[in-house]
């Protein structure tokens, strides 16, 4: 079965809200795209509205795509209807490892069997990730750099289980939504935006 690509995409399900998922709700909105999310957090949806209508201002300067809206973004309860019909699921919840599988294994039981589930994790490895994953092929990283809705540099990077084509499409539906993906392409805790900020961090220290 062939994985949903760029031009298919039409609604991004987003799994947690914060300042990533945030950044990706407006990257999407603003290129034209329905967004469905869930936060399980008290006031998330609040929240996520309010920093959204902030930003927005800052997105009509830099151009909006035909059909742009911040209306476009729908909040649910629960992970099946967060991903239920979304076309790309995009994962951005706390950084444990154990947590990341729990959701994926969760998204892959309500999402179609030709969506990519992305996670936006900052070093987790996505075998790890993807281990208790229904069709663990189509798990990919996309890992992005704040501020997102600004810093287009978007990391993709598969697991030993992933596929070449959840990779390419992954990195299609980026570009879609004017990001510009780098292809790591060996597995290595924290990818390569991680560890050169890192390299920097320690050399400033010294």
């Amino acid at each position: 079965m062939a994985l949903r690509g760029r031009d298919s995409i039409k609604r991004v399900g987003l799994i947690g809200g914060g300042v990533i998922g945030t950044g990706w709700a407006i990257r999407c909105l603003a290129h034209g795209l329905d967004v469905t999310m869930m936060d399980p957090a008290p006031g998330a949806e609040a929240a996520t509205r309010e920093n959204i209508a902030k930003i927005w201002p800052t997105m009509e300067q830099k151009g909006l795509s035909d059909g742009a809206s911040a209306d476009r973004l729908t909040f649910v309860s629960s992970i099946a209807e967060a991903v239920g019909d979304a076309d790309f699921v995009q994962e951005n919840v706390p950084e444990r490892e154990e947590v990341k599988i729990a959701v994926f294994k969760e998204a892959s039981e309500h999402a179609g069997e030709d969506v990519v589930l992305a996670s936006s994790s900052s070093g987790l490895l996505p075998t790890r990730i993807q281990s208790e994953t229904r069709n663990p092929e189509r798990v990919v990283i996309g890992h992005p750099f704040s501020p997102l809705y600004i810093l287009p540099l978007v990391e993709v990077m598969g697991g030993e289980k992933t596929s070449e084509e959840a990779k390419r499409k992954a990195a299609g539906y980026y570009s879609r939504i004017g990001m510009r993906p780098l292809h790591v392409r060996n597995e290595i805790d924290a990818y390569i935006g991680d560890r050169l900020q890192e390299a920097l961090w320690h050399e400033a220290l010294h």
